[in-house]
């Protein structure tokens, strides 16, 4: 399989699926922020520091090539949706990303059974919050009605309840909340529907920081921008561990720390 490794191979708890920067990054899709100019050494610098930080707390991160002529690639998480049991391969809703996917879930495959998301049916990763056996997938541009209810039937085997989610002025759910503990979510409430969140515990992001409800949980560590420090502050008076992070280059073309891995639980070794 084309890539590479790094980490604790055994006895890691959880694994990390990555892909470096595509030379063609300054192509991405944009909807919801301005597009400038992407520092590409700096973008891939960065891509490479969050690696690291994944093997720091503990994962086996699997590190994919670069994919020229798919901008957007780096963005891993949108082309699959990664639970115990099962990987469900997405078909992503910008047509220019439908090719990205083969080396991701030539990986996955080897680590789950791998089931499709079919046309006309469009989900992006990044619309997909798994709390437990609770799957909550955002009403988006990405993902319409026909990627969520074959989601909801291809999980209901093995025991998941899949739920509609409607955001606003966002690209995905995961803009607006992530799981940051098993009974806590960080959270912007003007971009999500917080109904759904009603009977969790709930960390607002400042206001002044809108974009910061981005968070990788890793056991009971988490991975987050240091570019928010007002909310950063929030995490850690909750109590929070938290690893910190430069992704300013990847966020410039709407990216966030989870969109850059799919993060599968792995068994730790006898």
């Amino acid at each position: 399989m084309p890539g590479w490794r790094t980490g604790p191979y055994n006895g890691a708890m959880w694994t990390a699926i990555t892909r470096e920067v595509s030379p063609d990054l300054a192509a991405c899709e944009v909807s919801f922020v301005p597009r400038v100019v992407i520092d590409l050494t700096r973008a891939r610098e960065q891509h490479a520091a969050y690696c690291r930080a994944l093997e720091s707390l503990g994962c086996e991160v699997i590190v994919l090539p670069a994919l020229p002529g798919f901008a957007d690639s780096v963005f891993v998480e949108d082309v699959a949706v990664a639970c115990d049991e099962v990987a469900i391969a997405t078909r992503p809703g910008a047509a220019s990303r439908r090719s990205e996917g083969e080396a991701v879930l030539g990986v996955l495959g080897s680590l789950r059974r791998v089931l499709r998301i079919e046309a006309p049916g469009t989900l992006d990763g990044g619309d997909v919050l798994r709390i437990g056996k609770r799957v909550l997938v955002g009403i988006s541009a990405r993902s319409n009605a026909s990627g969520r209810v074959q989601l909801r039937a291809l999980l209901a085997p093995f025991g998941y309840t899949v739920e509609d989610v409607a955001i606003r002025g966002c690209l995905h759910l995961k803009s607006a909340v992530t799981l940051v503990a098993d009974d806590t979510v960080l959270i912007n409430p003007s971009w999500v529907d917080t109904a759904a969140f009603a009977n969790l515990r709930r960390i607002e992001v400042d206001p002044a920081e809108q974009h910061a409800a981005n968070a990788v949980r890793i056991g009971a560590s988490l991975l987050y921008p240091d570019c928010f420090p007002r909310t950063l502050q929030r995490l850690r008076a909750a109590g929070l561990c938290v690893t910190t992070v430069d992704v300013s280059e990847l966020q410039k073309a709407e990216g966030a720390v989870t969109c850059c891995s799919i993060m599968l639980r792995t068994t730790l070794a006898a």
